[in-house]
C-alpha cells in the first residue's frame, strides 16, 4: 500500500495495421486537415482571460474577451477541419470493429435512441450554438481537440464556484458538447462549468486522453479568476470514460504533488511545486458519474457488451497497462501522504447500469473509505447508464443528481443555497412516452 509501482513497459497493439494506425494518428492534426482544405491554421487563445470588476454583471465586451470568440470564417473552418478529421478516423475505427453482431445491434439501438430523444436534443443544441452564456472552443493546449467550453452565469458579481467536467464516450466517441445538458442546469445555478474535450481513439490511446485532460484541468486552475471563478472553490467531475480519465489525472496530479513535497531540501521543496501546473489539493471534491475504475475486472464486461477486447486494449496501450490505469489498484499502491492529497469523492451510479455494472462504484468507494480518503456514495434505484446524465435533466422539473452536486457546492453558501430553493425547476423538453421507449431501447 506504502509504494506506487509506475509502468513503462511498451505498448501492445492488437494486431500489425493497429500499430501502424496508432502511430499515423499521432502525427495527425488540425492544421493538417487544414491545409488540406487549403485553410489557415487554428491560432491558440493564449491570451491571459480578465476578471471581471467587481459588483457588476459581465458586458457584451467583457464576454467577447472571456470567450476570445472567432469570426465566422474561423468557426467554419475549424469546423471543416474536425469534421474531415472525424470522417477520417472513422473509417480507422471501422476497420479494427470490422463486422460484428454486438456492436452493430449497439449502432442500430443507438440510432432509435437518438431519434427518441431528438425533441431534446435540438433543444438543447439550440443553446448549446446561441446561449450567451456559453463560449465554445476555448484551446488549452497544443494538441488537436484541446478545447473546452465554457458556461459562464450572467451575474457575476462575485466569484463563483467552478466545475471541470470530463465528458464520456468510451473513450472512443466522447465530445465536449455531451457536457451542455449538465452546463446549462449548472450555469443556472450560478455556477462556472468547463466542459473539457480531449482526443478519443484512434486519435489517441489512453495516455494521451490522460495527458489532454490533465492540461486542461491545468488550464481551468491557472485561468479560474481570470474568468470569474474562485480558486478556492474548485470542483472536478466526470461521466463513464470521463469519470475513469479524471480520477486517472487526479491520481497522477497526486503523485506529482507528493513527490515535490518529499523533496529532502525546503529550497528545492519550493521549487518543485512551482513546476506543477496545478495540485489535487487545489479541488474541493471530486464528483464522478457512472465510471469504471477496475479495467481488469470490466474487460470482459466491455466485450459482451460489444467493446470488442482487442480494442479495449489497443485503447489502453496493452493489457500491461491496465494496472497503471484502473484508479481503483492504482490507489492502493499510493504512498499514504499521496492518498491524503486526494479531494473528498462522490461516487454516483444507478443500479440498472448495463454498461459498467453499479459496484464499480461501490467497490471503488470500500477501497478509497479503507485507505482514508473521504468518499460518499450515491447509488440511484432502477437507473440506467444515461439516466442520471441524460434522460432525467430532460425529463424537466426535480433532478436527484444536481440535487446532490449541488448539495456538495452550495454548503457553507447561504446566499446560493437561498436562490436554489426559490429558482424555478427546468421545463421538460422530451414527453414521457418517449423517454420511456428511449430508456428501453438504450444501447448503454
Amino acid at each position: 500500500m506504502e509504494k506506487l509501482h509506475t509502468l513503462e513497459s511498451p505498448m501492445v497493439y492488437a494486431s500489425d495495421s493497429l500499430r501502424k494506425e496508432v502511430n499515423l494518428r499521432r502525427y495527425i492534426s488540425l492544421d493538417t486537415a487544414s491545409d488540406l482544405f487549403h485553410l489557415s491554421p487554428l491560432a491558440p487563445h493564449d491570451k491571459p482571460l480578465p476578471r471581471p470588476p467587481p459588483r457588476r454583471s459581465f458586458t457584451e465586451s467583457d464576454m467577447n474577451i472571456v470567450s476570445n470568440r472567432r469570426s465566422f470564417r474561423d468557426e467554419f473552418e475549424h469546423a471543416a477541419a474536425e469534421t474531415y478529421l472525424i470522417t477520417k478516423l472513422a473509417f480507422t475505427l471501422l476497420k479494427f470493429l470490422g463486422i460484428g453482431y454486438r456492436w452493430l445491434s449497439k449502432l442500430g439501438a443507438l440510432a432509435f435512441y437518438a431519434l427518441f430523444l431528438m425533441p431534446g436534443f435540438l433543444q438543447v443544441g439550440y443553446y448549446y450554438f446561441f446561449d450567451k452564456r456559453i463560449h465554445r472552443s476555448i484551446t488549452y493546449g497544443p494538441n488537436p481537440r484541446n478545447r473546452l467550453d465554457l458556461y459562464l452565469p450572467e451575474n457575476m458579481d462575485s466569484p463563483k464556484p467552478v466545475v471541470a467536467f470530463v465528458t464520456g464516450g468510451a473513450w472512443i466517441i466522447g465530445y465536449k458538447a455531451w457536457g451542455s445538458l449538465l452546463g446549462l442546469q449548472l450555469v443556472e445555478k450560478d455556477i462556472i462549468v468547463a466542459c473539457i474535450d480531449y482526443r478519443n481513439f484512434p486519435q489517441g490511446t489512453i495516455s494521451d486522453m490522460v495527458e489532454d485532460v490533465k492540461q486542461g484541468i491545468s488550464f481551468i486552475c491557472n485561468n479560474a479568476a481570470s474568468y470569474g471563478g474562485d480558486p478556492n472553490r474548485l470542483y472536478l467531475a466526470g461521466q463513464s470514460a470521463g469519470a475513469h480519465l479524471a480520477a486517472c489525472a487526479l491520481i497522477e496530479q497526486a503523485i506529482l504533488e507528493n513527490k515535490a513535497k518529499s523533496v529532502p531540501e525546503e529550497s528545492q521543496i519550493d521549487m518543485k511545486e512551482k513546476e506543477l501546473s496545478w495540485r489535487a489539493t487545489q479541488f474541493k471534491a471530486y464528483f464522478a458519474i457512472s465510471g469504471g475504475y477496475n479495467l481488469t475486472k470490466l474487460i470482459n464486461h466491455f466485450h459482451e457488451r460489444g467493446l470488442y477486447r482487442s480494442l479495449f486494449l489497443s485503447i489502453m496501450e496493452g493489457e500491461q497497462s491496465l494496472l497503471r490505469y484502473s484508479p481503483e489498484l492504482r490507489v492502493q499502491s499510493l504512498l499514504g501522504r499521496a492518498r491524503s492529497l486526494l479531494p473528498p469523492v462522490y461516487l454516483f451510479h444507478g443500479t440498472a447500469d448495463y454498461s459498467i455494472p453499479y459496484d464499480a462504484s461501490t467497490t471503488f468507494a470500500n477501497v478509497l473509505e479503507s485507505y482514508g480518503v473521504h468518499v460518499a456514495t450515491r447509488i440511484y434505484d432502477g437507473k440506467t447508464h444515461t439516466d442520471l446524465f441524460l434522460q432525467d435533466p430532460l425529463r424537466g422539473g426535480k433532478d436527484a443528481l444536481l440535487e446532490d452536486i449541488l448539495g456538495v457546492v452550495h454548503s457553507g453558501d447561504k446566499d446560493l443555497q437561498m436562490k436554489h430553493a426559490t429558482s424555478q425547476q427546468r421545463p421538460r423538453l422530451v414527453p414521457e412516452i418517449l423517454l420511456y421507449l428511449a430508456h428501453c431501447i438504450s444501447p448503454f
